[in-house]
């Protein structure tokens, strides 16, 4: 009788209980709120002081109308439309808005930089680790040979180059 092959809802249990799926799932919802705080970073810090050194304007703000729309709305203005990115939206134009995509990449890099940093300094506390584990020196598992000057192993009686009796070798007191 041929053995019954598992069922695809058992598959997909085995799938997603494996361990690394389980810690992908929880990267992702840590990086989710991660970037939630570098939004925050960027778009409540670091920004103002950006739009402050660039006179006062509102970074995200910074676009070009590519097209005007064919008829304004009602109380909208043509000189609004050239200088307000919501009023633009608003009215309809196509906009290139070239402030926020120089947003999204300062969100990046910032987001990259901080990954970076914690990495290396994960990185950082298992090399200390290891070296801990690495300072004690391996007990030696080879000898010279007193008469041919071979390596041999440290257990051997007799050189296999030069069957010489090696001689016993004194206790550590």
């Amino acid at each position: 009788m041929a053995k019954k092959k598992p069922g695809i809802i058992q598959e997909f249990k085995t799938f997603i209980l494996r361990g690394n799926v389980m810690d992908l799932a929880v990267g992702v919802i840590i990086g989710a709120a991660f970037q939630a705080i570098v939004n925050s970073l960027v778009n409540d810090v670091i920004m103002p002081c950006v739009g402050a050194i660039f006179g006062g304007a509102d970074f995200s703000d910074w676009f070009v109308v590519l097209k005007m729309p064919a008829a304004l709305p009602e109380g909208v203005t043509a000189a609004q439309v050239q200088t307000s990115l919501a009023a633009a939206k608003e009215a309809g134009a196509t906009v290139f808005a070239y402030g926020s995509f120089i947003t999204a990449i300062l969100n990046f890099l910032i987001l990259a930089i901080i990954i970076f940093l914690m990495v290396k300094g994960i990185n950082r506390l298992t090399t200390v680790g290891k070296k801990k584990e690495e300072e004690a020196p391996a007990a030696p598992t080879t000898k010279i040979c007193p008469f041919c000057k071979s390596e041999i192993a440290i257990e051997a009686t007799r050189c296999p180059h030069c069957t010489s009796a090696q001689p016993e070798e004194e206790a550590a007191e």
